[in-house]
């Protein structure tokens, strides 16, 4: 009589494979070969190599972890040969105590994932993951031009001309246009202040005053290297937002592509660090609806979300799904009956940190979510009032790309309103059950 297995067995012709930065080793089945394991290089032809060895012993599923950028050659390299490829949470592939060897682990990413415990990561489809290199660039650069502005205002404090102090951002027109200025030779506060634009010129004796400094010549250089520095990542910036409104357009089935520099109309850009062109219009296309009308949402929110975690979102079953996937929801750990634990997943994933700042945006909102974050804000403080908010705000963008579920905000008020008479229908139940009667003002 044969032993029942204690687990089921899902994926009978799946391999594992332990990835390192000069040597895969690879697991499979065991029976299938004289030797389970083996281990290839990194170069191309060691992973056609690889693909064929699949092939030959019938390997239709393959596991690895998510280990670096390692993954993503042999990822690309297996799935173009047909390969089903899973990418798995290093945190959940943990081996047993014990002896720990590069042999041990692919075997035991293959036994994991061969029995369904292995829950296998969003990778965006192919035609996104282009889209998805190009943002990740694109914030890449950004984070470095703010570098450069960091740089600019040490070389003014350095020289004590307090410009940065006085102008709301010292990389605005008027900002660069004053230190474009200075880098030419000019020295005159009443000359410079002349070239304030729109409301900065209210500030125009404040500038004065504050353009009187010390121009030492090493600062003034660590100033010119920055803003060439600043300048040219700015050049990339577009360079890098013409290709992605090109990849995003020709996704939404626009071959033409747009790459017009200009924003949508009847829009403005809400911030200078949100991409040029079409990318807005695009997204919707690509979309069938526009996630900007949820309110904290924007542009930018909305490429890191498409990028991150695809278009598709019907891989998660449910909205609750996608919340659990990106650490927004309690992870509530039961015992004996008791919760010991209902903290929030420790996930590091950059959709969940773009809604996050989607929902910080919100303190001063005077829409529906502006009042429920900040009700909760009184109640639970700032970081926990963040999470829940952007898991709503999670929720509204489930319903609205996968079931065409519009948003409309009812406002402040009507929040207020709505809180208010829930309120006093669950304290009319408390006073029922006390024996008495919860009187109106």
């Amino acid at each position: 009589m044969s032993r029942r297995p204690v687990f089921s067995l899902i994926r009978p012709d799946c391999a594992g494979i332990d990835l390192g930065s000069s040597a895969h080793l690879v697991a499979v089945p065991e029976g299938r070969c004289e030797n389970e394991v083996r281990t290839f290089g990194c170069f191309t032809s060691d992973l056609v190599a690889m693909g064929a060895w699949f092939a030959e012993l019938g390997i239709k599923d393959v596991a690895m972890e998510s280990t670096g950028v390692y993954w993503v050659p042999v990822y690309e390299a297996l799935a173009g040969m047909g390969f089903r490829v899973a990418l798995v949470d290093g945190r959940s592939a943990k081996a047993l105590p014990g002896r720990k060897t590069d042999v041990q682990d692919c075997q035991w990413i293959r036994d994991l994932y061969m029995h369904g415990l292995l829950q296998p990561c969003v990778v965006p489809e192919g035609s996104v993951l282009a889209i998805r290199s190009y943002w990740r660039q694109r914030g890449r650069i950004v984070e470095q031009r703010s570098e450069q502005i960091q740089l600019m205002q040490k070389a003014l404090e350095q020289m004590n001309v307090q410009i940065h102090k006085v102008l709301t951002d010292i990389s605005g027109v008027s900002g660069l246009a004053i230190v474009r200025a200075i880098l030419s030779g000019e020295r005159n506060p009443r000359v410079l202040s002349e070239l304030l634009v729109g409301q900065a010129r209210k500030k125009q004796d404040l500038v004065v005053k504050a353009l009187e400094g010390r121009w030492a010549d090493h600062h003034l250089f660590a100033l010119e290297e920055a803003v060439q520095t600043y300048d040219f990542l700015g050049s990339r910036l577009q360079e890098c937002d013409r290709r992605l409104d090109k990849e995003i357009a020709e996704l939404a089935g626009d071959s033409s592509g747009s790459g017009s520099g200009r924003s949508p109309i009847g829009r403005r850009r809400s911030s200078k660090n949100e991409p040029e062109g079409e990318i807005h219009a695009n997204l919707t296309k690509l979309l069938g609806c526009d996630p900007t009308q949820i309110d904290g949402i924007q542009v930018n929110t909305v490429a890191t979300l498409v990028c991150e975690l695809g278009v598709d979102l019907s891989r998660f079953r449910t909205e609750k799904h996608l919340s659990s996937y990106l650490g927004l929801c309690p992870e509530n750990q039961i015992t004996g009956g008791n919760i010991k634990k209902s903290r929030t997943k420790k996930v590091t994933h950059r959709a969940a940190n773009a809604l996050r700042m989607a929902a910080q945006s919100l303190h001063s909102s005077h829409s529906a979510l502006g009042a429920y974050y900040r009700r909760l804000k009184a109640r639970i403080g700032p970081a926990k009032a963040v999470t829940a908010t952007a898991r709503k705000i999670a929720t509204l963008y489930y319903r609205l790309v996968v079931n065409g579920q519009l948003y409309a905000d009812p406002g402040e008020e009507a929040y207020n309103e709505k809180f208010r008479t829930k309120s006093i229908q669950r304290l009319k139940k408390q006073a029922t059950k006390l024996g008495l009667v919860v009187v109106e003002g």
